[in-house]
């Protein structure tokens, strides 16, 4: 005999008109929350919907998992009590600018207050940003200490070497107008592309025009501010950054073929440093694993590099990766700026990148860009050398000499090792 939860009448959302409790409408870009509306992309009651997709998106199958196994009620609602952000951000103009932020929920991290009208009143809306206290630990920190490059100060340094953060998470809310014109394609060519590529998981995508919001199934990011967030505000206040994408195998594992989490920990020790001189540091860590190409397609790379003919090289780099993945990178920048302006930065002094893309795209979106910071030779790990070549070539910064495309060519890779 089936169970009630499997003979239960499913509700489709592909056409407007699905209750009389609809949110209010999303006016984005709007300089007030309660102009604006909330993002409610609720499983518990679909008629209160007025996103595409929900909440934790890349998070859904296994929410759909717990429910189906029995381990999670059906249509639970978060309790939010004392939820509330460690340290307010906000709000900035950059909020009202509808331009300006297409991929985050500017309110999201202050749902809990400036929505809680709409709470009392039924709407299960969820935040989308939140905002901690944390500690880091990190060998390299250690390292810095005993070769005196940093010192505990007893604020952002502590006397185990950890590091006082702030630590910010941040899921991607969609404005589909605006990321289509970021991308500059038309809205309806975004919608179906979307709509083909997941394999038609999302319909409304294209039967539901009204709904401008996606709440995508991807991962988002993690913010990591040394010293007072506030200060990222202030132009006045020296900013050292670093925009990490992820690379979980050098990252956390220390995979020496690339240089990820070199790059990165010296990025953190600069952002310490800043912050104990008066300034501020921020990594902003987005979940783009692999160029956005996803690990495997990384690791069938690696194979395909290491055993091309003539071994890994640095002229071969890119286009080992076009011939597996069909595209050199799939990361692309534009929405990137977006989480910068929700942090109302204006002006990076310090950028810890040698990215041209990462410039371009935060130079493009308004922020002024003064040094950048390299990457010390020192750190490169010796089998991330032809990486580093290949990308100083392609155009990446480097305070260095620029090799041509015959000197790379005449480096010999080191073969399968």
């Amino acid at each position: 005999m089936d169970s009630p939860q499997t003979t239960r009448h499913i509700r489709l959302t592909s056409h407007p008109g699905q209750g009389t409790d609809a949110a209010p409408a999303i006016r984005w870009g709007a300089a007030d929350a309660q102009q604006r509306g909330p993002i409610v992309g609720s499983t518990s009651s679909r008629s209160q919907r007025n996103v595409i997709g929900t909440h934790s998106g890349s998070y859904g199958v296994y929410r759909a998992l717990a429910v189906a196994a029995g381990n999670l009620e059906r249509g639970h609602r978060a309790d939010l009590t004392d939820t509330a952000p460690t340290d307010p951000v906000g709000p900035y103009p950059q909020w009202g600018d509808a331009q300006r932020i297409v991929s985050i929920d500017p309110w999201g991290a202050s749902v809990q207050t400036v929505y809680a009208e709409h709470l009392a009143r039924g709407y299960d809306i969820r935040p989308t940003i939140a905002v901690t206290k944390a500690h880091i630990h990190l060998p390299e920190i250690k390292q810095a200490l005993a070769f005196q490059r940093l010192a505990v100060d007893g604020k952002f340094l502590l006397d185990d070497a950890s590091a006082s953060v702030t630590k910010v998470a941040v899921e991607p809310v969609w404005w589909l107008p605006g990321v289509a014109a970021r991308f500059k394609v038309s809205e309806a060519e975004l919608r179906r592309a979307l709509f083909e590529e997941t394999g038609g998981m999302y319909p409304e995508l294209v039967t539901r025009s009204d709904l401008e919001v996606f709440l995508p199934p991807i991962g988002g990011q993690t913010l990591y501010v040394f010293g007072d967030i506030r200060d990222l505000a202030n132009p006045e206040v020296t900013l050292t950054a670093r925009v990490h994408d992820e690379c979980n195998g050098s990252d956390v594992f220390g995979s020496d073929i690339c240089t990820c989490r070199p790059y990165l920990t010296h990025a953190i020790e600069e952002c310490i440093r800043g912050a104990q001189a008066g300034g501020v540091g921020l990594i902003a860590y987005s979940r783009k694993e692999g160029r956005a190409l996803g690990e495997v397609t990384k690791f069938l790379v690696y194979n395909a590099r290491k055993r091309q003919v003539g071994g890994d090289r640095a002229d071969k780099y890119f286009l080992r990766t076009e011939c597996v993945a069909g595209v050199q990178d799939m990361r692309f920048q534009e929405l990137m700026p977006d989480v910068l302006h929700w942090l109302g930065i204006r002006r990076i002094h310090r950028l810890v990148s040698m990215s041209n893309d990462k410039y371009d795209a935060i130079t493009g979106s308004g922020i002024e860009v003064g040094e950048r910071v390299k990457i010390p030779d020192a750190l490169v790990p010796a089998d991330a050398r032809v990486e580093i070549e290949a990308k100083i070539a392609a155009g990446y910064f480097t305070d260095g000499s620029v090799p041509t495309v015959a000197d790379l060519a005449r480096v010999q890779g080191r073969g399968l090792e």
